[in-house]
């Protein structure tokens, strides 16, 4: 029975994964999306499509752009569509100051020790709470935690493979959650933006929008996956305990595996990133804190609406030049300023795929609102979801099952977003829920089932590192072992947004779970 079953899950995982393999590439995906729209734009237009605005009782056409005019504008404002499109800036801001920490060393060095001072009983715990802080840059969550996870966990006499898979699932299942505003932040709001101005040319949508809500998601994220995997992972390992002996392979001078320990530069390093940070975070609190202080709205004094939480990406970005920069003269990783420019532009030219993504997806954002498709869409989907009078809650439960299941086939956050956002946006705006909650409902699906698709694009190097330990280990046993957590998470985190909408909290900073449609 039990290898009927294995091979019923490996036929459905081949399956997947053979349907994921046909997708086209992201990008590519976008220049087929423009494509439609535009070809959508002239049927439409053909057969008259129209609605109704329920606010302005406007008549909203859909344009044709595959007309003279069309083209002129398609031609004439691409270089703008880019240059304007709101995530393009956030993100490539933060990433050079979060660049700087990265390349100098210290995300690598910070996780590592975070991993190693931690006693034997809390070691599952802080080993998924690292992998959730480490999405401010990915690649040390899963080049550097993963494997070190696996090494802490045999040292501590526990399997291995269930230490990989708890760093596994705080890294990727756990993506969208952290106690930090980074590069993800300034990506969904951005699309959410371009998405909401569909509706509401001046509604914005902050990068700390999610921000109090992501907060409460890293400790939920922690606790389940701390229980996921002392109460079903480690039992299920252990029924095929890994041979003392591999512990010498998984160290040795020809593996990629990081190291565990840390040598002195490194500890002066971090040294050095603790002043810095405490003499940065001295001076931002004196910014922030005082009555009608730097930071603060000139006019009104507040927090909320001020250049702090505007310009909270570029905060971001300096106290991480700052800091890194300091770990890189106290660990020797930085000697000069050349060193530091060096640094930003690494993190720049790893911008390159992410940069040609946005470029295209700028475009299908300006399409679609140039024919008037989204808001058409928009009005008509939620004149039918306010006669169906599903209630917020349940509607984003819906939403979140919708975004875990595309997950499965297209990887990429921002891609999906950036195709979901135009559509789902205005029409939940349209029946009264804010783009805000919108956009975390969207972050609970997409997050959730990251570490069960083979698509995922670090997937391969999991299956890799674990592979050290068990020969046996393939991508059907990551997926098996993964899946308690996927699902878990998903209930978890579903749960927990519907009590924060039940009780009617502000997801982040000025960020309201409802939208007047009366603008």
């Amino acid at each position: 029975m039990e290898d009927s079953s294995q091979n019923v899950l490996t036929r459905l995982l081949d399956h997947i994964e053979n349907i994921g393999n046909r997708l086209p590439h992201p990008t590519s995906l976008f220049v087929l999306l423009c494509g439609l729209v535009l070809l959508l734009s002239w049927i439409c237009s053909l057969i008259e499509l129209t609605a109704v605005h329920p606010v302005t009782q406007e008549t909203i056409q859909a344009t044709n752009l595959l007309n003279g005019a069309g083209l002129r504008k398609i031609i004439s404002n691409a270089v703008t569509n880019f240059t304007h499109f709101a995530p393009l800036g956030s993100v490539l801001v933060a990433m050079l100051g979060i660049g700087i920490a990265e390349k100098a060393g210290l995300l690598s060095a910070f996780l590592r020790l975070l991993v190693i001072k931690t006693p034997g009983r809390m070691i599952t715990s802080v080993v998924v709470f690292a992998g959730v802080l480490s999405s401010l840059a990915a690649d040390s969550g899963y080049v550097v935690l993963i494997p070190i996870a696996g090494l802490v966990f045999q040292s501590a006499g526990k399997n291995p493979l269930a230490g990989m898979a708890a760093a596994f699932a705080g890294v990727s299942g756990g993506y969208s959650a952290n106690l930090l505003i980074g590069p993800l932040d300034a990506i969904l709001s951005g699309i959410s933006t371009e998405a909401a101005n569909l509706v509401d040319k001046e509604y914005q949508v902050a990068a700390t929008s999610n921000y109090y809500f992501i907060i409460v998601s890293t400790f939920v994220i922690t606790l389940i996956g701390t229980w996921v995997t002392e109460k079903l992972v480690l039992p299920r390992l252990d029924k095929s305990p890994i041979e003392p002996s591999s512990i010498t392979q998984a160290i040795s001078p020809s593996s990629p595996t990081p190291s565990i320990s840390m040598d002195t530069l490194e500890k002066k390093g971090l040294q050095y990133a603790g002043m810095a940070t405490l003499i940065c975070s001295m001076i931002l609190l004196a910014c922030v804190l005082p009555e009608n202080a730097l930071l603060r709205n000139p006019e009104t004094g507040s927090i909320i609406s001020s250049p702090f939480i505007s310009g909270i990406v570029t905060i971001i970005a300096i106290f991480s030049a700052i800091v890194g920069t300091a770990y890189g003269i106290g660990a020797g990783t930085i000697k000069s300023d050349k060193d530091v420019i060096a640094a930003m532009e690494e993190s720049m030219a790893a911008m390159a795929t992410y940069l040609v993504l946005m470029f295209f997806a700028a475009q299908f954002v300006s399409y679609f609102s140039w024919t008037n498709l989204g808001l058409i869409f928009a009005v008509k989907g939620s004149a039918l979801l306010s006669s169906l009078e599903i209630s917020a809650a349940p509607l984003m439960i819906i939403f979140i099952l919708m975004a875990a299941m595309i997950n499965i086939f297209v990887g990429s956050a921002s891609a999906k977003w950036a195709i979901m956002a135009p559509v789902f946006i205005p029409m939940f705006m349209l029946i009264g829920i804010s783009p805000e909650l919108t956009q975390a409902a969207y972050r609970v699906g997409d997050s959730s089932t990251n570490i069960i698709t083979p698509l995922m694009p670090y997937f391969a190097l999991v299956v890799a590192f674990m592979q050290k330990y068990d020969k046996q280990v393939g991508i059907g046993t990551v997926i098996a072992t993964m899946l308690p957590y996927s699902i878990a998470f998903i209930i978890a985190w579903s749960v927990l947004l519907t009590c924060w909408i039940q009780v009617g909290l502000p997801l982040g900073p000025g960020a309201p779970m409802t939208y007047s449609v009366g603008f």
